[in-house]
């Protein structure tokens, strides 16, 4: 018999805003992650704290934001028009309060849930609040959401403005680093969407005159631009359109009311449509939109009244409509982007005659590929029935709920040792195992056919569904899995190449990691070390008493699914794999996988000497 549990007025529990932040922080700042990917929550409360001061300056207060981010401390001074001193406390404490409640002060604001800075406060170890106006000053301290100090209003000679430093709560965000890389992303975007605003982060200088041109200038190498950047401007709406040489996929940088929507949404997808009706009725020609819109790179920004979000993190666009009496999202990119760009080919021919050649270039190859893709598309039906390439996650990509989505990770292995552990110790939910066999193809200097005639390559993308965008990528996290030594260096190599030769956008938005994994393992009876370093090995060897034993992990395959569950869980290491802007794709791949040259050779032989020495330690 089931014995039943008691039901009483004892068993409801009331949340106060913080304990309920603290205990589903998913659902305020999506994944929590350690800094590795630029969607991990301590990058969002940066976010959440710089959109306040970006809306002031939207309403035209304040033409410069201070950010500072040193250690574990982050610092955000805008010279706005200050938190009223009466109510600094409640903004970031007292839920549902706010000024962007007030349609007329925030019309077109990045979000009206009024909750960003109560999310910080609440998953911030500390947090300080400083309000500067009317020759005054109001302070504000928190830790863990808990209010520790607040004084009363004193004169002040400081410019007006709001302050802001926290530190993200270790016991929220466990061994987290800030990567600085990221940060200035997130900045550059801040600026393109605001030009004339400067944002000065550690000290350097953030500005743009030419908005979402300059985004696209900072994305594409000059050489590999079609032709020079189609950049259109109205009101509530900005695109920057070019194709590159370079690349074969379709890659978007859109934008709602200033926030990055690195998912899309309602406006990404008319976006798109508009750009394939524009071209089709200006050739007069039914071009298919995977050939017009192949090899483009563009950017497109809105401003909607009130968007609708899927997540609290706003990445998807869920609005259909713009709002303020104008017709839907839908209607207003495509008029817009139907008689500007239209403009713009009539009055610039060679641009509209350049974008001809490639759709034709297009069609011609998508034509000489028509039977190996069909081939190849029934080959990896086949694969992920038949075989185990492919160790898939219990929900897909598009079944997980939002946080979920974005814990999503595919591990790319070689070999039935290593990949055997991982499978087994993996997150069933979460994460996926995709196995090579061997190393694969060396890339380089390929067209997309191989992509299809290769079987690994093949079932690779189609495990990724990234064939024709990134739109529909079921895996947000992609993590190379291979061992630490020369052939497995090499592996990591191949991958990298396949994935900059073909789908550079992946990289480029933060996809793409390797997995580091520990090379020794230090233990006596009582304790166990995991050491990735040399240097880690021998503090781990001091904290122990007597002789401990040591091992060398020589490959993933050699570490045990018991304890591989360690290193691909909460702790798991991620290192990511970065665009050098100083170096354009096409020439890192000649510099790495073309032929040998004394400085190839130089830098190789210094890159594996250190990775030689760890192996003999």
């Amino acid at each position: 018999m089931i014995e039943q549990t008691a039901y009483t007025e004892d068993n409801i529990r009331s949340l106060d805003w913080k304990e309920h932040i603290r205990m589903r922080p998913g659902m305020y700042i999506g994944k929590l992650g350690d800094g590795s990917s630029p969607d991990d929550g301590i990058y969002i409360l940066i976010k959440e704290v710089l959109d306040n001061s970006i809306d002031e300056y939207v309403m035209g207060a304040g033409k410069t934001i201070e950010l500072s981010v040193k250690e574990e401390v982050v610092t955000v001074r805008d010279y706005g028009r200050g938190i009223p001193l009466g109510k600094v406390v409640d903004v970031v404490s007292k839920m549902n309060t706010g000024g962007k409640y007030d349609s007329k002060a925030f019309k077109k604001s990045v979000g009206l849930n009024g909750v960003g800075t109560k999310a910080v406060n609440a998953l911030s170890s500390s947090f300080t609040v400083q309000s500067f106006r009317d020759n005054l000053t109001v302070v504000a301290s928190f830790e863990q959401g808990n209010i520790v100090l607040e004084e009363k209003p004193v004169e002040s000679n400081q410019r007006k403005g709001t302050k802001v430093s926290f530190v993200p709560d270790k016991a929220i965000f466990t061994k987290y680093k800030f990567r600085n890389e990221y940060i200035s992303k997130m900045v550059k975007n801040y600026v393109y969407l605001n030009t004339g605003l400067t944002v000065v982060f550690n000290g350097e200088k953030y500005y743009s005159e030419n908005g979402l041109r300059d985004l696209l200038d900072e994305n594409i190498d000059e050489d590999s631009k079609l032709f020079p950047i189609i950049h259109l401007k109205g009101e509530d709406i900005e695109v920057a359109i070019t194709f590159s040489k370079a690349q074969y996929s379709e890659e978007y940088h859109s934008f709602v009311n200033g926030q990055h929507t690195t998912q899309g949404g309602t406006h990404q997808n008319a976006f798109r449509e508009a750009i394939v009706k524009t071209i089709r009725e200006y050739f007069g020609k039914n071009y298919e939109p995977s050939d017009i819109r192949k090899s483009i790179v563009s950017a497109v920004s809105v401003k909607v009244m009130e968007p609708i979000f899927e997540s609290q993190t706003k990445t998807k666009l869920g609005s259909t409509e713009m709002g303020g009496g104008l017709p839907s999202v839908r209607t207003f990119i495509t008029d817009f982007v139907k008689k500007n760009l239209d403009n713009y080919l009539h009055k610039n021919p060679d641009v509209a005659e350049h974008i001809q050649r490639k759709i034709m270039q297009a069609e011609k190859e998508r034509k000489d590929l028509s039977g190996i893709r069909k081939l190849a598309r029934e080959r990896a039906k086949k694969a992920s029935v038949h075989n185990k390439k492919l160790r898939d996650c219990r929900a897909h990509f598009n079944d997980l709920k939002h946080e979920k989505r974005l814990e999503s990770t595919l591990f790319i292995t070689e070999g039935d040792s290593a990949s055997g552990s991982i499978t087994k110790s993996r997150n069933v939910n979460t994460q996926a195992v995709f196995s090579l066999r061997g190393k694969p193809l060396n890339s380089y200097g390929m067209n997309k056919k191989i992509v299809y005639e290769n079987e690994e390559f093949n079932l690779l993308q189609a495990a990724l569904n990234i064939e024709e965008s990134l739109e529909d990528l079921r895996y947000n996290n992609i993590v190379i899995a291979t061992d630490a030594d020369v052939d497995g260096m090499h592996i990591r190599l191949l991958l990298i190449t396949f994935f900059l030769q073909f789908f550079p956008e992946l990289i480029k938005e933060g996809h793409l990691y390797i997995l580091d994994t520990p090379l020794f393992r230090v233990r006596d009876k009582k304790d166990t070390f995991y050491c990735y370093s040399p240097e880690e090995k021998q503090n781990a060897i001091k904290k122990l008493k007597g002789k401990p034993e040591i091992t060398r992990f020589k490959g993933l395959g050699e570490i045990s699914p018991d304890e591989f569950v360690h290193f691909i869980g909460d702790d798991i290491r991620l290192d990511p794999v970065m665009l050098d802007k100083e170096m354009p794709i096409e020439k890192m791949l000649e510099f790495y996988m073309g032929k040998n040259t004394p400085d190839r050779q130089k830098f190789i032989i210094s890159n594996l000497k250190i990775e030689l020495d760890i192996l003999e330690e």
